[in-house]
């Protein structure tokens, strides 16, 4: 049976900036026309406060390196548009980084030091606390608070308080079952916090100072200094600096897009393997609108379902409740409805998933369920470089594959140690995958944690895992701020 295979290439993303002019690469862009958010008038901010906590080494450190990020920094690496110098951080985002001693609160390293001598697990949470007291003293200066803190580690901390496996014997497994059980028969939450096995540091102190509503930004030496094993101080400032400017308020850019006002959704699920021995899958949205913010929304919990193995899919009542949710977080944040919807999956949506989906946005035109899932489908082309992303690849019109990874003529190179895999685009619904694509190939370049254009994955499906982490070290009983600048 003779295989047909089409080709096409799809244009360079345009990103739109504080000025009419588009471009493809967000460093030029922000850099000539400035943020986006200068559209805006007085919802760009001049100033930038940003308070610190930590050792007073460590502090020291961040401040010398945010003066640094004040100037020009020069590129080590020359004759590539893939690395470019650092501007300077006022140049780029017309803001100004402002620093004082009224925002800094100094960790003592005396207790620092005790906290890192004791267990595994117990110094996890020991040090976790001690960070957080530390924003919480800064959140009750409420006359004068930071936009944001920066929260400056030493390389001890990330040596050992990075993360945390617990260990048990049978017996306390059976005690931990026990409890477990007797959740079950109150209808008690499915876990707590501190059932949990695997911690991340990271994770588990972005949930705990949410509560102050500060942002954070985590430093720590591969950060602050040039060191033989990181990247050059240029490619830091840049990446530092564009998180830095959104977790603070701004917007540094959105995708140019033709049509209706969209809201992309992201749909995953995350594991949370507690002390029973109990796997629990919950439901999370990620949500992108056209104008350039994001919010990040939990769903319904769900106890683990054998017959779906790892493919969790949710039911009917799930799939509208959290489709609502969307909805309401967007009315709330744009004071309208979108015209177009778009759901993102790794996997298919299956029938009651559809169902409870059309039915929360049956207000919404125009729905779209779209499943961005992995292949094994290669696709080589003479010459020394693979295809270039943005290719589109369609084989006896019924199977759809998109290189997010590949060569790009930005830059001149394939920046990739391995053959690119294309991603397979799959919906039930009469869409344009032309445009889907299209679509999906802006949003991999809406990553506002670094400058650089080379993400893999569209920004919708791209933190999942990130923002999944944090949502359960929240716990069931609270409930997670929604604005993205909070997770990344």
């Amino acid at each position: 049976m003779p295989i047909q295979i089409e080709v096409a290439q799809l244009p360079l993303p345009l990103m739109e900036f504080g000025s009419p002019t588009t471009f493809t690469d967000p460093r030029m862009g922000i850099s000539e026309a400035g943020p986006l958010d200068l559209r805006f008038g007085d919802a760009h901010k001049t100033q930038l406060k940003v308070a610190f906590v930590g050792p007073a080494d460590m502090i020291e450190k961040g401040r010398q390196w945010l003066e640094r990020c004040g100037n020009t920094i020069p590129c080590a690496i020359k004759g590539t548009t893939q690395y470019m110098d650092f501007p300077g951080f006022e140049s780029v985002f017309r803001a100004a980084l402002v620093l004082n001693e009224r925002w800094i609160v100094e960790i003592e390293e005396a207790k620092l030091n005790a906290a890192l001598k004791i267990d595994p697990s117990p110094r996890f949470e020991e040090v976790l606390s001690i960070c957080v007291r530390g924003v919480k003293k800064l959140a009750d200066n409420m006359e004068m608070p930071p936009d944001i803190v920066l929260i400056c580690l030493p390389d001890d901390v990330v040596r050992n308080c990075w993360s945390v496996k617990s260990r048990f014997t049978f017996r306390q497994w059976q005690l931990l079952k026990e409890q477990q059980a007797e959740r079950d028969r109150e209808k008690l939450p499915l876990f707590n916090v501190g059932d949990l096995l695997n911690r991340d540091f990271r994770s588990a102190l972005k949930a705990r100072v949410m509560e102050f509503r500060m942002p954070i930004q985590i430093g720590t030496n591969n950060l602050f200094t040039d060191l033989d094993t990181n990247q050059d101080a240029a490619t830091r400032a840049w990446n530092m600096s564009v998180a830095l400017y959104y977790k603070a308020g701004g917007i540094p850019w959105r995708m140019k897009t033709d049509g209706p006002e969209t809201c992309f959704v992201g749909i995953s699920f995350h594991h949370q393997r507690t002390l029973g021995q109990h796997f629990t899958y919950a439901s999370l949205a990620q949500a992108f609108s056209t104008r350039g913010d994001g919010f990040a929304i939990r769903g319904e919990a769900m106890p683990r379902d054998e017959r779906q193995g790892r493919k969790v899919h949710l039911t009917a009542n799930q799939a509208a409740a959290l489709g609502r949710r969307v909805l309401e977080e967007y009315r709330e944040r744009s004071g309208g409805t979108p015209q177009r919807v778009v759901l993102h999956k790794t996997t298919q949506f299956d029938e009651p998933e559809q169902e409870g989906f059309r039915h929360a946005f049956q207000n919404v035109p125009i729905v779209e369920l779209i499943n961005i899932m992995p292949t094994q489908f290669r696709l080589l082309k003479y010459g020394a470089y693979p295809p270039r992303r943005g290719t589109l690849c369609t084989v006896n019109k019924t199977s759809t594959y998109l290189f997010l990874t590949g060569y790009m003529p930005e830059w001149g190179t394939y920046p990739g140690p391995h053959i690119p895999a294309p991603v397979k685009l799959v919906s039930n619904d009469d869409v344009d995958m032309h445009r889907v694509a299209t679509d999906i190939l802006g949003l991999a370049r809406m990553n506002w944690n670094t400058a650089s254009i080379s993400s893999a994955q569209p920004v919708t499906l791209s933190f999942s895992r990130r923002v999944g982490g944090i949502m359960k070290e929240i716990g069931e009983d609270k409930e997670p701020q929604p604005s993205f600048r909070y997770y990344i």
